[in-house]
């Protein structure tokens, strides 16, 4: 009598990927409510042979491992090869995370475009034809006849077309499955099987893996975490629709800076890279009206001049309103609290409104003596000089503490042409030999910067 195989049902948590033989409610592990859907597994007996097949290897010392010197291939665009730390790493897996129509898809194209020119790509396209594909080269007038088009939705198959292929773009993984699982495409299971089956086959056969990825309405990657854990590069590509400026930032990577930040411009001919920053970052009217003010932000292995600018409004009901875009919401209450209690600024009847330019965000401690000084700019009425920048981390008691890269950021401000610095007081050994090409002004409380800025 043949033996029939047992199918196994198990409840799986959207969120984290913890699994329940039952539904339950609320996921024990994340404790989110309603995240357990039923995912129908097969017989885990071939899944058991193939996971103790990959631990036969035996531990040793690590003065014996012999250091794999990883080889970077350029992509052809610039901003991208940064962001990535130098360029592409042989037999890594990157995933590129975006809101639909952000331009992912394009942005790939045009990397497998010129790859292809002296290596062997595959496109493996699971949302789109092959002619789609082939439609957004020709107007995107890509070379691309050497580049290899894979029509399917299932990846057991891929394995097979890879041989002599050393590049290889999913689009994407959530619209991709595998057989081993009953479940329908984009779930939890069929998500992190199609993952790890990518990683084995990247890591094994020296593939490089450009993966897309869809976001939720939160803005996170969609899927297990473990999809996450297991890249080498996580990527995500931010911008707005209607605007033709596009953010690729580094969130995690094993062969490079995280928080690295790729400016792209959205064209008729494609996505291309943005050297200067100051059009983006920077507005033209800036020093004209009060509420803005510029610092020098460090963003993995760069630095970049950002406009950080604020609004103030008699607020129409009992609660005043805080609304940052690109700063932390907690971060801005914060200094508000320290402007009202150490510089006697009052806020409690006023709606503050926030905003980084160019849709950049700003997470670094430097930045908070730039916010204090739009805060204040906006109360007092006073714009603050364009050729001016501020920078340094506040405390809570208002003093104004030390921060790293001091002097990349006053240099950044040198060849950006600014005339005056606010720096933090501590840090003045270090940029003492910038006296001579632009004005340094120490700081030691926050009072200290008002005082410089507004009441001269």
């Amino acid at each position: 009598m043949a033996k029939t195989t047992k199918t196994v049902t198990e409840f799986v948590c959207n969120e984290c990927g913890a699994s329940s033989p039952r539904w339950l409610g609320r996921c024990p592990a994340c404790g989110k409510f309603n995240t357990m859907c039923e995912e129908i597994v097969k017989s885990a007996e071939p899944q058991k042979a193939a996971r103790t097949a990959v631990y036969g290897g035996r531990a040793k010392p690590l003065s014996s491992i012999t250091y794999e010197n990883r080889n970077r291939t350029s992509s052809g665009i610039s901003e991208f090869d940064n962001v990535l730390g130098g360029g592409i790493v042989t037999g890594s897996l990157v995933l590129i995370g975006g809101d639909p129509g952000i331009g992912k898809s394009t942005l790939l194209t045009q990397i497998a475009a010129h790859l292809s020119r002296s290596k062997k790509v595959l496109y493996f396209s699971a949302e789109e034809s092959c002619s789609q594909v082939k439609l957004r080269t020709q107007r995107l007038n890509l070379n691309s006849d050497e580049l290899l088009i894979m029509n399917e939705t299932c990846i057991d198959g891929l394995e097979t077309e890879l041989d002599g292929v050393e590049f290889c773009i999913i689009d994407s993984v959530q619209a991709v499955y595998t057989d081993e699982l009953s479940s329908s495409a984009g779930s939890v299971g069929q998500v992190r099987e199609c993952a790890s089956k990518l990683m084995r086959i990247a890591k094994s056969r020296g593939i490089t893996f450009f993966i897309v990825g869809h976001v939720t309405k939160e803005g996170a990657l969609a899927g297990p975490k473990v999809l996450e854990h297991i890249m080498d590069t996580v990527l995500y590509f931010e911008g707005e629709n209607q605007e033709n400026f596009r953010i690729l930032r580094s969130v995690k990577n094993r062969f490079g800076n995280v928080q690295e930040v790729g400016v792209f411009e959205m064209t008729d001919c494609g996505i291309i890279p943005v050297t200067d920053y100051s059009g983006v970052f920077l507005s033209e009217s800036r020093g004209e009206e009060p509420g803005s003010v510029v610092t020098p932000a460090q963003t993995g292995a760069r630095c970049m001049n950002v406009e950080i600018q604020t609004l103030i409004s008699k607020t129409a009901f009992g609660v005043p309103r805080r609304m940052p875009l690109g700063i932390d919401y907690n971060k801005l209450v914060l200094l508000i609290a320290v402007l009202e209690k150490r510089c006697g600024l009052n806020f409690a009847n006023s709606d503050v409104y926030l905003n980084a330019m160019g849709g950049i965000k700003l997470g670094e401690p430097s930045c908070d003596l730039a916010v204090c000084a739009a805060l204040a700019s906006a109360f007092y009425g006073k714009p603050v000089d364009k050729y001016a920048a501020v920078f340094g981390e506040v405390g809570l008691t208002g003093e104004v503490r030390a921060v790293s890269y001091c002097e990349k950021r006053v240099a950044e401000c040198v060849k950006m042409g600014f005339k005056k610095v606010l720096v933090p007081a501590k840090n003045m050994k270090s940029v003492a030999k910038f006296a001579d090409k632009i004005s340094i002004v120490p700081v030691l409380y926050v009072n200290t910067m008002i005082k410089a800025l507004f009441k001269d």
